[in-house]
């Protein structure tokens, strides 16, 4: 019976590497050739064994799924083979002074299953939180075992294009559409504008906590935006709901609060029904694009 396996992919310290694997038709773990298998004591050592003996475990048609932080998943991919042993060292991160070997060069080999998923592989899938590999061993290890659900069952959320989300990387989406509201809030919603009496962009409240951006609607009521790359949790309202009373003391009016995400378009049920309740949440989800042309 093949089994499915999760490998934690280092977008933060290496970014594009997902693209780098679907490119190649692999996933892939460190501990580079120099370290081989002569690692036996602390730490370091200890991962490496753990890490090959789940490799080893591997058998072809088993199944990877590539992780991403904060709940995230790639492709499945179904696995064609393995290069793990030292003179099998292929890096997908090039050599370099601080890294003489490269990294990422113990390789296994997949075939990616190009109809499940979004076509496009910029997008990726926001596992909802209900249904996220389990606490321990599948969320903490860089490769592991998922036992907390079935190929199949990863696969129909995989399919719903409702958990489709982009792949942000390194790039500081927080900030990009925090400066993109602040000059034009009238997108986020007709008769928005900023702030008239208080800094808009990063305004500092007494206790020097600072907020996203302050807005004012068309019915002078002031707004709070908060805006947050991932999907909205429970401790972003618990945030916003802070600054939204902190502007309320400053400015002797009841403020609207608005929590902007990069997530999925469907809120986890926990999240909206806590985001209704008083001081009632508004939660908008956003997409970004960017498109290169020749310039002439």
């Amino acid at each position: 019976m093949s089994r499915l396996w999760k490998i934690n992919c280092m977008e933060d310290t290496y970014p594009d590497m997902w693209q780098r694997w679907f490119k190649n038709q692999c996933v892939a773990v460190g501990y580079a050739s120099s370290l081989g298998y002569q690692l036996h004591e602390g730490s370091q050592g200890r991962g490496w064994t753990e890490t090959r003996r789940d490799i080893l475990n591997m058998s072809p048609c088993d199944y990877v799924v590539v992780s991403l932080k904060h709940k995230r998943v790639g492709r499945i991919g179904q696995i064609t083979g393995k290069t793990i042993e030292d003179d099998q060292w292929n890096p997908l991160v090039p050599k370099s002074k601080t890294l003489p070997d490269g990294e990422m060069g113990r390789r296994i080999l997949v075939r990616w299953e190009l109809t499940t998923g979004p076509e496009s592989h910029d997008l990726i899938i926001q596992l909802p939180e209900n249904r996220a590999f389990a606490a321990g061993n599948e969320t903490l290890r860089a490769v592991s075992e998922i036992t907390s659900m079935k190929v199949d069952d990863l696969r129909e959320i995989m399919n719903n294009q409702k958990n489709w989300i982009n792949l942000s990387g390194k790039f500081n989406y927080e900030r990009a559409i925090s400066d993109y509201i602040a000059y034009y809030s009238h997108h986020l919603e007709d008769g928005l504008f900023p702030h008239p009496d208080l800094t808009v962009r990063e305004h500092v409240f007494k206790d020097r906590t600072r907020s996203d951006v302050l807005l004012i609607d068309r019915l002078e009521r002031p707004v709070v935006v908060e805006c947050k790359q991932y999907a909205p949790t429970i401790g972003d309202l618990k945030q916003l709901r802070g600054y939204m009373q902190r502007l309320k003391v400053e400015t002797g009016k009841e403020p609207r609060g608005i929590l902007i995400h990069g997530g999925t378009q469907k809120v986890s049920e926990e999240v909206t029904s806590e985001a209704s309740s008083a001081p009632v949440v508004e939660i908008v989800s956003y997409s970004l694009k960017v498109d290169f042309r020749p310039s002439f």
